[in-house]
């Protein structure tokens, strides 16, 4: 039975330039693209859902048909419900391995520098690879020991002196593999005399979304929900985030895939770089100094969806001494867990090739990104080091030289 509350597909007027735009149907012919696999096959499984279209799975949720589309179909998430709704269940280690990010953090971090060690080993890629089916041309990110969250209990103190303080949604990545980017957007925002507040959290869920743990991404969602109402406690306070994607899933995600009431925290959430942006038009800038280096700037899809990269530019553009060159917009390919799947490892390389190619045309010093996957994908497919906007500034505020070996 058709949902009258969710008939966006009947909006489509197959104009195709979702297709158009698709970085998947550009470089495989096994997908017919998101016109095909959504809005016009949806009119097909709800009268009959054994027409279900195997291609499907070959959807990235990269959200680009949504960017491009004039009617404002909510492409991406047809498909993705579709998946969810039509598709054979079958349980698969790997992509529970992949997706419950909490699980495998916390074994990780138990022993970071041996976990990256073993991981890095050419033989257990291989069983990896033929028992897991995670491609052994990926490489696995490293963990850090420990967790930032208990890290930041050193400094919690110090955080309560700031009269303006923010929430910081850290995610799982800062949480469990990259702890200096964490205290980055501490070290900014203190300089900006604003002071960082953590709440408990749950992985923000993009990966179980991605995976089809549903009933998980729901209760990590209701948890995440209920937390950040405690933190924000009826004040205005914001809650910053440092991730696109746990960005992107908390403000969208949440409320038209999974069906949670966001209505509390929704105004509240902002993308770190948003957050930053509307501080320095209020000449709040803290004292930096010039970087002296050209800086290669990929914009990540999520990001894009939420209309957010002109605020990162912005920021960038006033960091002195830095020569900021825009690529040509393009996705990156690994999209989260699909680039590490085998089955979609080809894929994700040849939809990638376009945005390397521009990277290693442009020989910038240095490679700038907000999603911590292109940071991954770009860092495994060319020799320059990745960092986040707001890394850049913390190393403009210290003045420290950047280590340029690659």
């Amino acid at each position: 039975m058709i949902n009258l509350e969710n008939i966006s597909f009947d909006h489509c007027i197959k104009c195709t330039v979702c297709t158009a735009y698709c970085p998947v149907a550009r470089v495989t012919h096994l997908y017919p693209g998101p016109k095909q696999s959504g809005p016009d096959t949806e009119r097909l499984r709800i009268k009959n859902p054994n027409l279900l279209d195997e291609s499907l799975k070959y959807c990235n949720n990269c959200k680009r048909c949504e960017i491009a589309c004039p009617s404002d179909v909510k492409i991406a998430d047809i498909i993705q419900n579709a998946k969810w709704k039509y598709s054979p269940k079958k349980f698969r280690l790997r992509d529970m391995l992949l997706s419950h990010t909490d699980l495998t953090g916390r074994i990780a971090t138990f022993a970071g520098p041996v976990f990256n060690f073993f991981t890095r080993l050419f033989p257990v890629k291989r069983l990896l690879d033929f028992f897991l089916n995670i491609s052994s041309k990926k490489t696995l990110p490293e963990y850090a020991r420990g967790t930032f969250h208990h890290w930041f209990n050193s400094c919690r103190s110090t955080q309560e002196d700031y009269d303006t303080r923010v929430v910081y949604f850290h995610g799982c990545y800062v949480n469990y593999n990259d702890h200096e980017l964490g205290k980055d957007v501490l070290c900014v925002l203190n300089a900006m005399n604003i002071g960082v507040t953590l709440t408990n959290e749950k992985c923000c869920g993009v990966p179980l979304i991605a995976n089809s743990f549903l009933s998980k991404a729901r209760r990590n969602a209701a948890y995440n929900i209920k937390s950040l109402e405690k933190s924000i406690g009826g004040t205005n306070r914001k809650v910053v985030v440092s991730s696109s994607s746990c960005t992107f899933a908390l403000k969208h995600e949440y409320p038209n895939l999974l069906e949670m009431d966001t209505s509390t925290i929704s105004s509240h959430i902002e993308y770190i770089t948003s957050y930053i942006c509307k501080q320095f038009l209020q000449k709040n800038i803290p004292d930096m100094k010039p970087l002296n280096l050209t800086a290669a700037y990929h914009s990540p899809c999520h990001l894009e969806r939420m209309g957010g990269v002109i605020y990162s530019v912005e920021v960038l553009k006033r960091i002195p001494g830095l020569e900021l060159k825009l690529l040509h917009s393009e996705c990156c390919g690994i999209s989260g867990t699909y680039g590490f799947k085998k089955e979609f490892e080809q894929i994700a390389q040849d939809i990638g090739n376009d945005l390397f190619r521009q990277i290693k045309s442009l020989q910038p010093d240095i490679v700038i990104t907000d999603c911590e996957t292109c940071k991954w994908q770009i860092e495994m497919n060319t020799p320059y080091e990745v960092l986040h906007p707001v890394s850049v500034i913390a190393r403009a505020l210290s003045g420290n030289k950047f280590d340029l070996t690659v």
